[in-house]
């Protein structure tokens, strides 16, 4: 099972998360690409510390807001956001071949990533972006979401390899999506019950939803936020609960 986290989040002066400890722990990182948070100096450096502790490269590609840390909604036309994820794709597979890496997958941040589970013109066009970007390089650059998607179908239809994920610090509603930020369940902090939680989500591939329906979930990463209060310590403890499970932790990609 993989294990992910949103990383390089740091922008300026303004410092995010444990970003070494994580990196230690994580198969794959979700790099911000500079839309939501995120700079030259703060993606070369997470990008260097990727390669060495051979973690992946992702692209965590957003709408362009910085002050709402790209989880707010915003009304984008589909050839402005095509433009926008093109940009961010390139922005951090430049960094990343000079820090010797490049970018392995794509994962789509806060707004943007709830919106593409259901609106089928912005998730085309996020496609589009991924697909003539990774055209360039005669590869198929693989997409990080929510299962049972439309995102999900748009990467089948694009020849897109897709791979589900499911978030150990986040809540769940009834259909499979995520508990909207700001209403209560949305976010998890209590080790003891995230570790377990990990555990199930990546052993039976399943979820408790707020109502207490069981969801199943196609789950090929497990991911863990960097913003979250004491996310070193819970990808710590998630990285455990794993190894005790049996559950060796290595990147889809």
């Amino acid at each position: 099972m993989d294990l992910n986290s949103d990383l390089g989040e740091s922008f300026g002066a303004w410092r995010m998360g444990d970003d070494g400890t994580i990196l230690s722990l994580v198969s794959s990182a979700n790099v911000a690409c500079g839309f939501h948070a995120g700079d030259p100096l703060t993606m070369l450096e997470t990008c260097r510390r990727a390669v060495a502790g051979s973690v992946r490269i992702g692209a965590h590609v957003s709408y362009r807001d910085l002050a709402g840390f790209g989880r707010r909604a915003m009304d984008i036309g589909p050839v402005e956001l095509y433009g926008d994820v093109l940009y961010q794709l390139s922005a951090l597979d430049g960094i990343a071949r000079t820090a010797g890496g490049k970018v392995d997958y794509v994962k789509p941040h806060g707004a943007l990533y709830n919106r593409i589970a259901h609106d089928r013109g912005q998730a085309r066009a996020v496609c589009s972006a991924v697909q003539d970007f990774g055209r360039r390089r005669s590869l198929a650059l693989p997409m990080l979401g929510l299962p049972g998607s439309v995102i999900a179908d748009e990467c089948r239809t694009a020849g897109l390899p897709f791979f589900g994920e499911a978030f150990v610090d986040r809540g769940y509603l009834a259909d499979g999506t995520l508990i909207p930020r700001g209403q209560p369940g949305d976010l998890l902090v209590n080790v003891d019950d995230i570790a377990p939680r990990a555990v199930r989500m990546a052993r039976e591939r399943t979820v408790l939803a707020r109502d207490g329906a069981l969801i199943r979930l196609d789950v090929h990463s497990l991911c863990v936020h960097g913003d979250t209060p004491g996310a070193a310590a819970m990808a710590a403890a998630v990285r455990a609960a794993l190894a005790g499970a049996g559950v060796p932790v290595e990147s889809f990609c």
